[in-house]
């Protein structure tokens, strides 16, 4: 638990940030041009709520990025793996267009999957800053190792549900200003990083085998401990906020992310690029997800799974570079 609480307390001190774009109506003494570069990044669409209510969103104070839709009214709640946040609002439209049953009653979390299963284990209860909620889950997607794991402890009900696939890529500014040309690059000690945190990111796993592959242990070495050790590597709580704020901060001058996190910022107009890697170098992710063991709603559950597997699902996804998932069952 005092995991838990201190993983939420860091993913609270990020999650108090402004969103960038969002076309709401300003609070009071709150200007358009206070609304910078910081998260959210979808002017408001990842959340269906039709009614809002009053619009309380104060740059750098109070906001919260990770957390969609109205959890009082939830028909589904979906815990998913933050990575692919860009894509949950027009999956989630077209979800509600096909089942307008549920239009308006969708609550979804994208934090790191690691922190989803502290919460899972808590009960669904969350804190963020001042404000304690519970949600409990119906659908846990993430990586198909962490799905299978939930399974295997009894968390979820099997069998796990593979869906997309994904690569990754190494996010930098625009222009490159530190000529990052590949992972060996990452290990020189000049260049400022930003790189997810081991502990509860798992996309950090992938990492490491790929820095592996380009440079050995010396690599990995240099990466997670040295440059963490002198402060010119800095990990990320929730990498796909973290990573692309601090590299448009000009905090960080590079940092491993999912190539469909480079594609998202790119098409967001942000000042980011991707430098691609290597077929040799790469890994790939399987995404999937499971329906909770004891969910609520578990008809809707099967839906969303049954969904995102659907070929309108698989070609949203596709919009940013991930790939239908072609393996055998599971």
């Amino acid at each position: 638990m005092k995991a838990f609480l201190k993983a939420a307390a860091s993913v609270a001190a990020l999650l108090v940030t402004v969103p960038a774009l969002a076309q709401v109506t300003p609070s009071p003494g709150q200007t358009a041009n206070d609304l910078g570069v910081s998260p959210p990044w979808q002017n408001g669409r990842n959340n269906d709520a039709p009614v809002r209510g009053f619009e309380f969103t104060v740059p750098d104070a109070d906001n919260l990025a990770d957390f969609h839709g109205d959890p009082a009214n939830s028909m589904l709640s979906l815990y998913v793996g933050g990575n692919y946040f860009f894509a949950m609002a027009p999956l989630v439209a077209a979800f509600e267009a096909r089942y307008p049953e549920y239009k308006g009653h969708l609550y979804w979390e994208t934090i790191p999957p690691g922190l989803l299963v502290h919460q899972m284990k808590a009960g669904g209860t969350v804190t963020v800053g001042n404000m304690t909620w519970t949600v409990k889950p119906d659908v846990y997607l993430a990586g198909l190792k962490a799905v299978q794991k939930q399974i295997d402890d009894g968390l979820l009900d099997g069998p796990a549900v593979p869906y997309v696939t994904n690569t990754l890529a190494i996010m930098v500014p625009k222009g490159n200003p530190a000529g990052v040309k590949g992972l060996a690059d990452l290990g020189k000690p000049g260049i400022k990083l930003a790189m997810p945190n081991p502990e509860f990111e798992g996309i950090a796993r992938q990492i490491e085998a790929s820095l592996g592959k380009a440079g050995g242990d010396a690599l990995v070495t240099s990466v997670y401990k040295t440059k963490v050790a002198d402060g010119s590597s800095v990990l990320t709580h929730i990498h796909h906020r973290q990573t692309p704020l601090w590299i448009m901060q000009g905090k960080a001058q590079a940092g491993v992310t999912w190539k469909s996190e480079v594609m998202f910022q790119e098409q967001a107009g942000h000042p980011i690029e991707g430098v691609d890697i290597p077929a040799d170098q790469n890994s790939t992710a399987i995404y999937a997800g499971a329906v909770v063991k004891g969910a609520t709603h578990h008809e809707a559950a099967t839906r969303w799974l049954a969904f995102i597997r659907s070929p309108e699902g698989l070609s949203i996804f596709g919009r940013y570079g991930f790939k239908p998932y072609t393996g055998p069952a599971k």
